[in-house]
């Protein structure tokens, strides 16, 4: 008889008795049929009380905001892979070394250093390329200014860096407004980070350290 009774109840309102919103009456009516034997339904009620837990303890949880500065970085960075000019805006180039002449007698030597200067209203961005050709990998130093404030360095900003593939780091400016970075070296090169009003700065590189490209 118990057996049947229970059956009557509809599943969600044995959600409400765990989560403790039923109506006083129907706990009490479901508590006094559940009876000392196992009855469907009974035994996945610790489960139940499992998600309800879960669900409480989700909805209060707030991560921390240098988390989520870098997970809204990696997201600008992985958009900007694709459409660069649609999601964000290129920080315009003022010097690259690659459009010098190189110097009599290394002409013809494998070129392994790069130095590019860029400019982004407010910022200025100077940037050293080296390939470490015994890891096969790229490392980005660089210094971030902002022209508009000179007595005002660009500390604790957040940069992304990445080779428009699988590799991603992410860094942060010290007190000198400089950065480092190393990422694997695929031929391109990507370095972002967000500027005023929230909106991702862009320097894209195809071919990074070919002096044709």
């Amino acid at each position: 008889m118990g057996e049947q009774r229970m059956k009557d109840f509809k599943a969600d309102e044995r959600s409400n008795f765990v989560c403790h919103v039923a109506s006083d009456d129907r706990q009490s009516a479901m508590q006094k049929h559940r009876g000392p034997a196992r009855e469907p339904g009974v035994e996945t009620l610790p489960l139940w009380q499992k998600v309800a837990n879960a669900a409480a303890v989700g909805a209060s949880y707030q991560p921390a905001e240098e988390s989520v500065r870098l997970v809204k970085a990696a997201f600008a960075t992985a958009r900007l892979a694709g459409k660069p000019r649609a999601a964000g805006r290129l920080a315009q180039l003022l010097f690259d070394s690659f459009s010098q002449p190189a110097l009599a007698g290394i002409r013809s030597a494998a070129t392994r250093i790069r130095q590019m200067l860029y400019r982004a209203e407010p910022y200025q961005i100077d940037l050293q390329i080296e390939l470490q050709q015994e890891r096969n990998s790229l490392v980005v130093t660089g210094q971030l200014l902002d022209v508009s404030h000179p007595q005002v360095i660009g500390r604790d900003v957040q940069l992304t860096l990445s080779n428009c593939g699988a590799s991603i780091i992410n860094t942060v400016t010290n007190q000198f407004g400089e950065f480092r970075g190393e990422v694997e070296n695929s031929g391109d090169l990507q370095l972002s980070f967000l500027g005023r009003a929230g909106k991702p700065v862009v320097i894209l590189l195809r071919g990074v350290l070919d002096p044709l490209s």
